[in-house]
């Protein structure tokens, strides 16, 4: 979008899926792979994960930006990128963090129920 605006080409590379294990036998759960009550998502610890690197990568040009002296890139990146991704980072965390405390059983039931009725995704 900011490429457009300001004149420059997109060009787009392939980007590499993650590494997943879903099918270990210890990590077969909510907090680290799928359960039977998560057959659709994504592990936690695999989506903070992912959210980390997204948070690196912004970083990484916004440190592109500011060397080049390029004050709205910064800005932009700032106002449409990293505000979101620290506030998803934290929500994921607050998921993982409760996952570790319920365990494995009934618990993860009861916590795909509070994620339902909480309205959507972290």
């Amino acid at each position: 979008m900011i490429q457009n605006k300001r004149g420059g080409k997109v060009k787009l590379h392939p980007v590499m899926p993650p590494i997943a294990e879903f099918d270990h036998a210890e990590k077969g759960d909510a907090l680290n792979g799928m359960s039977s009550f998560y057959l659709s998502s994504p592990s936690m610890e695999l989506a903070l994960a992912l959210e980390k690197l997204t948070n690196e990568k912004l970083l990484n040009l916004h440190n592109v930006a500011k060397r080049c002296n390029d004050t709205q890139m910064e800005d932009f990146i700032e106002s449409e990128f990293l505000t979101d991704q620290i506030a998803a980072i934290k929500k994921i965390s607050e998921y993982v963090s409760q996952l570790r405390r319920i365990g494995k059983g009934h618990g993860v039931w009861d916590f795909d129920q509070m994620l339902l009725h909480e309205g959507g995704p972290a």
